[in-house]
């Protein structure tokens, strides 16, 4: 029999078996099936041609070649030459290395796609990989189109010596000018990804994506145990590791990823022109007495109602095309900030928003009541960055009691991760709103509301400490909280008087958590005159006037300083 991962069996060609579940497999359905297992949902390797064949429209694949590089710089020979065992490769698999390169559409949209192929020496990074890589980043930052890479390799190619070593900062270069460019990077890790690779261009593209149990990491499993004598836990670098750890946006099966990929190359940010302002006049209110209020703590109320919409609620309705992405790409995928990239009035964003999880109790727990923690902000961060290289405005939907307070949080530096969000968004050359949907509380909830425009639903709100926590700490009773309310001027009303929200969404006259379809329609409302009216501004009138806006708060009568004059004695 053929076994998925491993080579033909002359004996009985029309069968393979699953390496996974053992089970048996007619060749011709597996092939239809994308080499996936119908019992036990296991990928098997695809070849680089086979990729580009499903990832590719058809008929829309054109090659592209690299130069001419370095044959056996080293004359390097174990058991064989290694000339020997390039002659080989290239007669078993018809490649001329361990990359095939070429241009083409996924559904409708360009791309350039590099896809390795394990066959090829085990994927290995060597001086023909690595001018092929560089060759398609080229190509994607001429032709403005977007580049996919396709990861399998065992590590750094061992025959061409400290030249291959050299390649991994050749292509981390290749990807820097990407980023330079503006131009969107994606990779796509396959089983198994694993030394140079890795630790090169497979994990610097904008969005990674995952098969299922596809395992990356920069040391092997068995030289990580030999190393440290220590024990593996299972599922150790699978792509559900990596998933749970921060480190790739989302695990796809084979099936999706096409759709998948046709939703972020669809993304074009500085290409769109502002949509049409039909229908939005009247959809932010400015003025605080159009407003009708609810007393302070009847409002806290309201905007803590389990049933009030959550930022998944409103991507749902508002959000067009919306691909989720996740982790801060260093240890975690903090499960209280939602973000991804979609549409919204047919303009490409990048929304983040806090989860509280709903109305069940567990998922509520998971989602630690909308108390980031560090990682959620990182990965905010990292989706901000993106945003900006992309050219596309971001949104952020705020509902969140504060950031986590626990230990965790403190040890992994929470107060820095926030920091580090304040600084980031002051210097976002990308138009920036908030919108306060429910909760808005301290710097858990500023540190996404350093905006352009910072509007806030009609019964949100935002405030320096909770109710309850200004209570027992200036009232020394805790049933003081609402007269602390009160105090605080947390209502919509109050925060537009004093400056600190530009706008008021409404809400369906019984309340947000009563009407969620209402209130998205409203929302989308808002946010669509709201960005209308961003987008025209380029990137250093958007910093100048956020500075500015920042800059007042607390002020009175004071005349603005250019940053050059700040600097004269």
């Amino acid at each position: 029999m053929t076994a998925i991962d491993g080579p033909p069996d002359v004996v009985a060609p029309n069968w393979v078996r699953c390496e996974g579940c053992a089970g048996l497999l007619y060749a011709k359905r597996f092939a239809r099936m994308l080499k996936v297992c119908p019992e036990c949902s296991r990928h098997g390797r695809l070849t680089a041609p086979e990729r580009l064949e499903q990832l590719l429209d058809p008929g829309s694949a054109e090659p592209i070649f690299g130069g001419r590089t370095v044959h056996d710089p080293l004359e390097f020979v174990d058991s064989r030459p290694y000339p020997e065992r390039l002659r080989d490769a290239r007669a078993d698999t018809g490649l001329s290395d361990a990359v095939v390169c070429a241009s083409g559409l996924i559904e409708g949209q360009p791309v350039v796609v590099a896809a390795m192929d394990f066959r090829f020496l085990g994927g290995s990074l060597g001086c023909a990989v690595g001018a092929m890589i560089t060759q398609v980043a080229a190509t994607s930052i001429a032709r403005r189109v977007p580049l996919l890479v396709v990861a399998a390799s065992g590590g750094a190619r061992m025959q061409e010596g400290a030249l291959s070593l050299m390649q991994m900062a050749k292509t981390a270069q290749a990807f820097a000018e990407l980023d330079e460019a503006g131009i969107l990077t994606i990779s796509l890790i396959t089983d198994p990804t694993y030394g140079g690779v890795a630790a090169s261009f497979a994990t610097l593209a904008d969005v990674i994506f995952a098969e299922p149990g596809a395992r990356m990491g920069f040391a092997g499993p068995r030289v990580i145990e030999q190393t440290t004598g220590e024990r593996l836990p299972e599922g150790f670098q699978t792509a559900e590791f990596l998933l749970r750890h921060g480190m790739v946006d989302d695990v796809i099966p084979r099936a999706g990823l096409r759709s998948a990929l046709g939703r972020l190359l669809s993304l074009r940010g500085s290409d769109q022109s502002p949509p049409s302002a039909a229908g939005a006049v009247g959809s932010v209110v400015r003025a605080p007495e159009e407003l009708t209020e609810l007393a302070p703590w009847e409002t806290v109320r309201l905007a803590r109602h389990p049933e009030r919409p959550s930022t998944p609620d409103y991507i749902r309705h508002v959000v067009d095309e919306f691909q989720e992405l996740h982790g801060d790409r260093l240890a975690e995928d903090c499960p209280a900030i939602v973000g991804g990239t979609g549409l919204i009035a047919g303009i490409p964003v990048m929304l983040i928003g806090h989860h509280k999880g709903g109305r069940d109790l567990t998922e509520r727990r998971r989602r630690r009541f909308g108390m980031a923690t560090p990682a959620g902000y990182r990965k905010a961060a990292r989706l901000m960055r993106m945003a900006a290289k992309l050219g596309m405005p971001v949104v952020t939907l705020i509902d969140t009691p504060g950031a986590n307070p626990g230990p965790d949080a403190e040890r992994a530096g929470q107060a820095v991760a926030i920091a580090e969000n304040l600084r980031l968004m002051a210097r976002l050359p990308v138009p920036i709103v908030a919108v306060l949907i429910g909760e808005g509380g301290s710097g858990g909830a500023l540190a996404l509301a350093v905006a352009d425009r910072v509007l806030v639903s009609a019964n949100g709100i935002y405030s320096v400490i909770s109710p309850e926590g200004c209570a027992a700490i200036l009232w020394k009773a805790p049933e003081a909280a609402t007269t602390a309310a009160a105090a605080l001027r947390v209502r919509a009303g109050d925060l537009l008087r004093l400056g600190i929200v530009d706008g008021v969404v409404p809400e369906p006259p019984d309340g947000a958590h009563r009407d969620c379809a209402g209130a998205a329609t409203l929302l989308e409302s808002a946010l669509k005159t709201t960005l209308r009216e961003l987008i025209p501004w380029d990137p250093q009138r958007l910093i100048a006037e956020r500075r500015d806006r920042f800059h007042r708060f607390g002020t009175e009568g004071v005349e603005q300083v250019e940053p050059e004059e700040r600097s004269r004695p």
